[in-house]
């Protein structure tokens, strides 16, 4: 499985939180990751989002490059947990690739976990990506951390 989490790029501060939007900044941070993702992603990639609104405009940045669908899950909202995450984006088992769009501190909680069994604090910028597979190896499952990308490097 291929399962790609992208933390959403740079948002205003405000209220209500699901509310917030991108700034121009952001925006920006969010086309040069969609660019990035637009080569390298199959087509056959599900696309699962936070209803969070600058979740949403992250992902739409990809959205505006190709004709895709975007799912909003209300699992992966800011405080889901790591099983949470791992249940909507059926890991390891779904078949094709999932592109999820969250939050911090989940998305450090979640790469954490899959690469060293435990859910610690490891920082995401905004706007950035980490690529994980599953694979199955001498029957034993495997991590493997294929890319980390952040808009600055882009």
């Amino acid at each position: 499985m291929e399962l790609v989490l992208w933390r959403h790029a740079e948002a205003e501060f405000g209220e209500p939180d699901l509310g917030r939007q991108l700034t121009s900044k952001g925006e920006k941070q969010a086309r040069r990751v969609a660019e990035w993702l637009h080569a390298r992603l199959p087509a056959t990639t599900r696309i699962l989002v936070s209803p969070a609104r600058r979740a949403e405009q992250t992902a739409q940045a990809l959205l505006d490059l190709a004709p895709r669908k975007m799912k909003s899950v209300a699992e992966l909202a800011p405080g889901a947990g790591v099983d949470d995450i791992l249940r909507a984006v059926d890991w390891p088992q779904a078949k094709v690739p999932v592109l999820m769009v969250g939050h911090q501190p989940t998305i450090g909680h979640v790469a954490s976990y899959l690469l060293s069994g435990r859910a610690q604090d490891w920082s995401v910028k905004k706007g950035a990506v980490w690529w994980l597979s599953a694979r199955e190896r001498d029957a034993q499952e495997q991590v493997i951390l294929r890319a980390v990308i952040n808009p600055e490097l882009i």
